[in-house]
């Protein structure tokens, strides 16, 4: 499976998101997994990840079923904060508004 994700922080496996998502209760379907592929790739190419530019980005990569709508919905905790968390990533600034929990 390490080859399904090609832009994954080495300390990261398949396994930590599993227990991520149990520690979160969520289950993770395909869809998740293309949404952590996703966040990896966008950050192994980025030199600064910026929220604004991630949020279009899977906007543009999940348009098909719905976009940030669609993920919000299978990503309650935002699919950018619980989407790096998922994918090992470290959560962009903003993306986290402690005072009303995830925003993005």
């Amino acid at each position: 499976m390490p080859d399904s994700f090609p832009h994954a922080p080495s300390d990261w496996s398949p396994a930590v998101a599993e227990e991520v998502a149990k520690e979160d209760g969520l289950e993770l379907t395909e869809d998740h997994w293309q949404l952590v592929r996703a966040l990896q790739e966008y950050y192994d190419k980025a030199e600064r990840p910026h929220l604004r530019e991630i949020k279009d980005a899977l906007d543009e990569s999940f348009h098909i079923k719905g976009g940030m709508k669609y993920l919000y919905e299978i990503i309650p905790g935002g699919p950018v904060a619980q989407g790096c968390k998922l994918a090992g990533l470290d959560i962009p600034a903003g993306a986290i508004d402690k005072s009303f929990g995830s925003v993005a």
